[in-house]
């Protein structure tokens, strides 16, 4: 799909980014990721405080950023259960008034708000549910299928499965691989204008969900799947475990974030050691893939000064006989090279 096929479906840039008063990186991580990966499709942000997470961005008001070419106000923040706060509802109200369209990746959907939906249809204004799948996915059908695929796993979620994904993409197309980034969340529709929140999708259809999204290919050719929650948490391994299935892939890249022993926001469990959720994560990808092999490790490692960083790398690459890079601050090259090196399947 092309950006131009999402300009009567999709969210249209560029983006005023709606950050509220959220300080928490973990909870703001949508409008992070398309700064950092999508600048080019951003016009400022709109904040509610001078606390809240500053992006690099020119602050706007609503008003401000039309006038500078805005489109869309997008929600950049995904709070904990997916609601809408009260207090944002005269913020997207304002939005409206001034011209944009409002994109949102909630699970509470924008048209379910009558008075919103109503105002923006007299203002001739789009309300874009980013969680809103396709209407005709099936079920999956574990079959064989042509083309390379990579997918990003984690110990947790938000541990940078999607920058990894994103990573190791570009990394690939500047080699001159044949290469596609295939977006599994809101972020990264925003950031790639293609794609949908496979979270979204009802449990049935999840694995389904994963060929629609990387169908058969040219046998050289690679998906880079962005992965989703983790296969050890409680309330999303459901999500991906279907994922998994569904992508097939041939190769995994195991994601997780240095110093990180608990999963965020849900303390009572601990991350698994990784060579643990390498063999886990194997095991649930030979249902389908029966070839799968982990091509390395990506390890975040921003609370780590850069000598400490390249250190871990290196003790935890002689320990796992696996490639480890921080794909941010290093480059995914050493993935990307351990990708290259497997043989395509005959």
């Amino acid at each position: 799909m092309k950006d131009e096929d999402l300009t009567m479906t999709g969210p249209v840039p560029p983006y005023l980014v709606f950050l509220g008063d959220e300080h928490r990186l973990l909870l703001a991580k949508t409008g992070v990721g398309i700064a950092q990966w999508a600048p080019e499709r951003c016009i400022g942000q709109y904040r509610l405080s001078r606390q809240a997470i500053h992006l690099g961005l020119q602050d706007l008001s609503p008003e401000e950023a039309v006038a500078k070419g805005a489109k869309s106000l997008v929600i950049g923040v995904a709070g904990i259960g997916g609601a809408i706060p009260p207090a944002w509802r005269a913020v997207l109200h304002e939005a409206l008034e001034a011209g944009l369209d409002i994109v949102a990746g909630m699970h509470e959907r924008l048209h379910d708000d009558a008075e919103l939906a109503e105002r923006a249809s007299k203002l001739g204004r789009r309300l874009v549910d980013l969680r809103d799948p396709p209407a005709d996915l099936s079920v999956g059908t574990g079959k064989p299928r042509s083309g390379r695929r990579v997918l990003t796993v984690g110990t947790d979620c938000a541990v940078g499965k999607k920058f990894t994904a994103l990573a190791v993409w570009r990394e690939l197309r500047a080699r001159g691989e044949a290469a596609d980034f295939c977006a599994t969340g809101q972020t990264g529709v925003l950031i790639s204008g293609k794609g949908f929140a496979i979270d979204s999708v009802v449990s049935d259809f999840i694995s389904g969900a994963a060929e629609r999204l990387a169908p058969a290919n040219d046998p050289a050719h690679w998906d880079v799947i962005e992965g989703q929650g983790s296969i050890f948490h409680p309330a999303y391994a459901g999500v991906s475990l279907g994922l998994l299935h569904g992508s097939q892939p041939e190769a995994i890249i195991l994601c997780h974030e240095a110093g990180r022993e608990r999963l965020g926001y849900f303390e009572d469990f601990p991350t698994p050691p990784l060579d643990l959720a390498i063999a886990r994560h194997l095991e649930a990808a030979r249902l389908t893939s029966p070839d799968v092999r982990c091509a390395g490790i990506s390890l975040n490692t921003k609370s780590l000064a850069e000598g400490e960083a390249l250190a871990l790398c290196k003790t935890l690459s002689a320990e796992l006989h696996l490639p480890v890079t921080d794909p941010i601050r290093m480059g995914a090259g050493p993935l990307v090279d351990r990708l290259l090196s497997i043989p395509p399947k005959p």
